[in-house]
């Protein structure tokens, strides 16, 4: 088998691509299948007694629940995460964050020796993902909801940042997918076009937010080549004969030299997104409650606010980040009550670097993030 030659060779991990589809059943739509899932098993044990090391991760891009199936110790330890990727644009579009919470309140948490595999963007498309049962439960229409998003993507809704590209459109049935750079779907082409510092200053926030909850929310955060400068879309595929039907090569950027060496020069775009990358990598290799720590996702009881908790030890940790462009705030006294804390406990800001008293209201900027630590015996 290749895969034991290849582990041979020192690689540990094998991408199992669209693992949902390796079962043909005549008369079915051969997706997730039980084959699937016996192949998987079969490749599992075998790799098990010849290559102990190897284990495999899930490229599974379909339904909610069978992304899941595929996650266990006898199939995948690691598996991609389609629904947090895709929510997280959601709820940038909807700046709403209750099918994002309702979702990961329900689906994140999988077996202990299993991992996430978190990512912002891919090669790929986006596609929206989520359960149309989970969306139900909050009187959202599945169908309209993913047509709303996928006019914001591309920059025809009103009101949109994005400067996205549709991609495998079917004009009979209105679905498509989105393509594009994290920078320009989150509006910083929109910005430069318009002169507007305003917009591009949100475009930074907005990117460093969900990789904020990529990094931190627990699992394997990964960093699509490009988003660490900001890179906008690359439209010269379209010249392209052999790119040009495949709009996914408008966020597939080559990074030049001039472009890499902007990382060092303050004021510039890709410097900001270069040392806010670096610190987000920095504060998860720091504090041992973003490893195998539980997480627990929180209400706070303001639809612009994503909250989870990690813990450990002593240690609790609380992201809560602003999905939309307004000022908002959160009761101090929800927060202690979360964390379990006293009034006298000071909170330390790992983001901001600054001190957090609970006593008040906590009021939170325009995509602002904040990374709350309690330490127990901390209260100074």
């Amino acid at each position: 088998m290749k895969c034991f030659f290849l582990a041979n060779k020192g690689v540990e991990i094998f991408r199992l691509d669209a693992i949902a589809f390796t079962g043909k059943t005549l008369g079915t739509t051969s997706e997730n299948q039980p084959e699937a899932h016996n192949l998987v098993r079969a490749l599992n044990a075998l790799t098990n007694i010849a290559a102990p090391s190897v284990i495999f991760k899930s490229e599974a891009i379909v339904h909610p629940d069978f992304v899941n199936s595929y996650i266990s110790k006898e199939e995948c330890e690691l598996s991609y995460n389609p629904l947090l990727m895709a929510l997280l644009w959601e709820a940038l579009a909807t700046r709403d964050v209750k099918l994002l919470r309702h979702s990961m309140k329900n689906r994140f948490k999988i077996p202990h020796e299993t991992a996430w595999v978190n990512y912002v963007r891919s090669h790929d498309d986006i596609g929206w993902t989520f359960s149309d049962e989970d969306a139900a439960e909050l009187n959202i229409n599945g169908y309209d909801h993913r047509q709303f998003l996928n006019q914001f993507y591309v920059g025809n809704y009103r009101g949109s940042f994005s400067r996205g590209e549709a991609f495998q459109h079917n004009p009979d049935t209105g679905d498509m997918r989105i393509c594009g750079t994290s920078a320009s779907l989150t509006g910083m082409e929109k910005a430069l076009q318009k002169d507007d510092p305003l917009e591009k200053k949100y475009s930074v926030r907005r990117m460093t937010l969900m990789y904020g909850i990529s990094a931190f929310i627990g699992g394997i955060p990964l960093i699509y080549l490009g988003d660490e400068l900001g890179l906008l879309n690359d439209y010269s595929y379209r010249d392209h004969p052999e790119k040009k039907d495949d709009s996914r090569w408008v966020h597939r950027v080559s990074v030049d030299k001039e472009t890499l060496q902007k990382r060092k020069k303050p004021g510039t775009v890709e410097s900001e997104m270069f040392n806010n990358i670096s610190r987000l990598i920095s504060l998860r290799r720091s504090e041992p409650a973003f490893g195998k720590a539980d997480t627990l996702i929180h209400d706070l009881q303001n639809r612009h606010l994503f909250c989870f908790g990690r813990s450990a030890d002593r240690t609790k940790i609380l992201y809560i980040g602003n999905f939309s462009e307004h000022n908002t705030s959160v009761s101090g006294y929800h927060l202690m009550k979360i964390l379990n804390c006293d009034p006298d406990d000071i909170l330390d800001d790992l983001w901001s670097e600054q001190s957090v008293h609970l006593t008040d209201n906590l009021d939170i900027e325009p995509y602002q993030f904040l990374v709350l630590k309690l330490e127990r015996g901390s209260s100074r």
